[in-house]
């Protein structure tokens, strides 16, 4: 990992390099079950829904370069899932592997620790074996394996649920 990577909370000013980093994963990876990008307008909007909700959006920064990012946020619609929230962290591609995603990870861990959150999901593409990977070593653990629920750039594509307990003693 870089040397001077921190992870603070993003700001509006941090959206254009969230929009750029989320674009590319869509392009190039199956890591977002989408094909088209989104504008700077759109990401946006989102951030401020997460904001509104109180859920944290991070962003990983080499100097003053936003490298990745990471957020959380409704697992589902309805209280009685309240306490259970999904995340997503993406690393631009030229630093991905380097540690940045778990470091993203583990601070959106503790965040949903300190709101009393007790489970974290991760929804993660089949063929993204080095995040399954992170997620198990992590303590999630895979509660489902979804087949042919999506459709990316022509393929089917498996999906595989990961879930993790939360408690205040850090399991």
């Amino acid at each position: 990992m870089p040397s001077e990577v921190s992870i603070r909370l993003a700001t509006e000013t941090d959206i254009p390099a969230i929009t750029d980093i989320y674009n590319e994963v869509i392009k190039t990876t199956f890591a977002i079950y989408r094909e088209d990008a989104v504008d700077v307008s759109e990401r946006l909007a989102w951030y401020l829904d997460k904001i509104a909700h109180n859920f944290p959006v991070l962003v990983a920064v080499n100097g003053q370069r936003v490298i990745g990012y990471g957020v959380y946020g409704t697992f589902r619609f309805g209280e009685g899932y309240s306490q259970t929230v999904e995340h997503s962290v993406h690393v631009a591609e030229n630093f991905r592997n380097q540690g940045i995603g778990k470091k993203i990870l583990e601070n959106l861990i503790s965040m949903a620790i300190q709101q009393n959150k007790t489970q974290m999901v991760a929804a993660i593409d089949s063929e993204n074996q080095i995040s399954i990977a992170l997620h198990a070593k992590l303590g999630f653990s895979e509660s489902a394996r979804m087949s042919g629920i999506a459709v990316k750039h022509g393929q089917l594509c498996d999906l595989v649920l990961m879930q993790k307990q939360l408690d205040r003693f850090g399991d």
